[in-house]
């Protein structure tokens, strides 16, 4: 994503909704092939647009001190300096990425062998850490910001 991507999709209503509806949309589109056979390409292709449409489909937001704001950019920061922030938060959103596998793997099995629950619950395994990944980023971008270090794309806030 360039500058501006990044800057849209630090709108609250961005963020909110790409973490609120990314997976279960894919998931959702991935079990229709049972109803749905190989038009089950539709909803994937439009799950996959959705994907890709979202940070770009919300306007710039006005402020950025909304949490989700503070953790989207603080993903900008852990993506493009990794080098010059703390080491905790490095360890911290390296485990937490991990911690993501089991529940994608419960999930994708389900998805394969059709056991919805385990498609469901491997989902919501893989989300979880996934929201705290999002609240270790917003301490990332509050640290970030009390250096008086400049958030990427964007300056100082």
């Amino acid at each position: 994503m360039d500058d501006c991507t990044w800057r849209r999709h630090a709108n609250p209503w961005s963020g909110i909704t790409r973490f609120g509806t990314v997976l279960p949309l894919l998931v959702l589109a991935i079990w229709s092939r049972v109803w749905l056979g190989w038009w089950a390409l539709i909803p994937i292709g439009l799950a996959a647009i959705w994907i890709w449409l979202n940070p770009r489909l919300f306007p710039e937001p006005e402020r950025l001190d909304h949490w989700m704001s503070r953790a989207v950019l603080g993903e900008r920061i852990f993506l493009e300096h990794r080098a010059d922030i703390a080491a905790h938060h490095v360890t911290a959103g390296k485990l937490l990425s991990l911690l993501s596998i089991p529940g994608a793997i419960l999930m994708i099995w389900g998805l394969v062998v059709l056991w919805w629950e385990a498609a469901l619950f491997g989902t919501a395994l893989a989300i979880l850490p996934k929201a705290w990944f999002c609240d270790r980023m917003v301490w990332l971008h509050d640290g970030w910001v009390r250096q008086g270090q400049p958030i990427p794309g964007i300056g100082t806030t």
